[in-house]
């Protein structure tokens, strides 16, 4: 089963979860607005990325509000602290993630 990591009100989160909805896809949500992520599912997001900017929302508010265009910070130490810097959606399955609605991941990973 995928599982689906997500942002409360953010555009492309919710694109993605009614995609998997209309499709009848199997999958697990997890809500970082709501319950923060543990240090294992976070090094196995890292373990996945081939760079920090895949991981890291440039363009979200809090990014820009904080100043961490300007500041050198442990990736895995802030995204426990503050998820909301997370770039969702996050589609994982078997130890694989990709950062974005990805077709191709959902039809190889997917139980339908």
């Amino acid at each position: 089963m995928i599982q689906l990591i997500i942002k409360k009100g953010d555009r492309e989160s919710d694109k993605a979860v009614r995609y998997f909805k209309e499709r009848r896809i199997a999958f697990q949500v997890l809500n970082v607005s709501e319950k923060k992520l543990s240090p294992k599912e976070i090094d196995s997001i890292i373990a996945s990325s081939s760079c920090d900017d895949e991981i890291i929302d440039t363009s979200s508010a809090f990014y820009r509000k904080n100043g961490y265009q300007w500041r050198e910070f442990s990736l895995k130490e802030e995204l426990l602290e503050h998820p909301e810097l997370l770039k969702t959606p996050v589609l994982r399955c078997k130890g694989k993630c990709v950062f974005s609605l990805d077709e191709s991941f959902i039809k190889e990973n997917s139980d339908a």
